[in-house]
């Protein structure tokens, strides 16, 4: 469902771009289209949630935005290390330590971090909403991680053929590593905060934060460093199903749904 509907829309612009450009206008990220392909995962998990577990269940489902409680370390980590390789990342390209404010100065800036996060953010729903528990139930979360960095990844793979956006720039296969090395470096936090999904996305919001320079390709060979790290240190957790979050819709009597 999260494909159809993605590459459904964004295809439209790489097999007619003419046609859907006069039809519904240029592509962008403020475009209603946009929005719809970013939100597909969440479109997704909704839908499915709905369908087994109906309104009490969703509301069972969005109950995981108000588990808060992490430890301390996972949050340094979401607030500091992410920043600092970002930062390590652009400076061995000769570049910034932070990216540029847009034309807008620091008002544009702030609009333009909160639209990030009405965006990637908002994915969540589906990867750790949905995925992640469901896959935990047959295997070890580094694998259930790698499984969905490489899901997460090709689902990305239109937009490198679309002109106009930041991926049309960018190498596909650097991507696709880091979108593995992240799925795994979030597997971890998502876990420790017992499924919450408030985590998971503060940590994808991080991650896409305007103010933080462009550090392609640096940054994965940095995250894919700091990942086999994390997994190593947290081998016991990482390479065992025990512990796991496993619920979508958190129930009373412990059993997974």
């Amino acid at each position: 469902m999260t494909f159809a509907i993605t590459w459904g829309v964004v295809s439209l612009y790489i097999l007619a771009p003419d046609w859907a450009s006069a039809r519904f206008g240029e592509i962008s990220g403020s475009h209603p289209f946009f929005f719809l392909a970013t939100w597909a995962p969440a479109i997704s998990a909704f839908a499915l949630v709905l369908y087994f577990g109906g309104l009490a269940g969703l509301k069972a489902f969005l109950s995981r935005l108000f588990l808060v409680r992490l430890a301390a370390p996972w949050i340094l980590f979401i607030l500091i290390a992410i920043p600092v390789v970002y930062i390590l990342g652009s400076l061995l390209k000769s570049g910034p330590v932070l990216a540029p404010l847009p034309p807008g100065g620091i008002a544009g800036m702030f609009a333009w971090t909160f639209m990030m996060l009405c965006l990637g953010p908002i994915e969540e729903f589906g990867w750790r909403g949905v995925a992640q528990p469901i896959l935990q139930r047959h295997m070890a979360p580094l694998w259930a991680g790698i499984i969905i960095g490489t899901v997460w990844g090709i689902w990305h793979l239109p937009a490198f053929f679309l002109s106009g956006t930041v991926f049309a720039a960018w190498s596909f296969f650097p991507f696709l590593v880091g979108n593995i090395t992240l799925a795994v470096l979030v597997t971890p936090i998502f876990n420790s905060a017992r499924g919450s999904l408030v985590w998971p996305m503060l940590f994808h919001w991080q991650l896409i934060f305007p103010i933080w320079p462009d550090a392609q390709p640096y940054d994965t060979w940095l995250f894919l460093a700091v990942a086999v790290a994390v997994v190593w240190w947290n081998r016991k957790t990482m390479l065992r199903r025990d512990g796991s979050a496993v619920e979508v819709i958190p129930s009373d009597d412990g059993m997974a749904r």
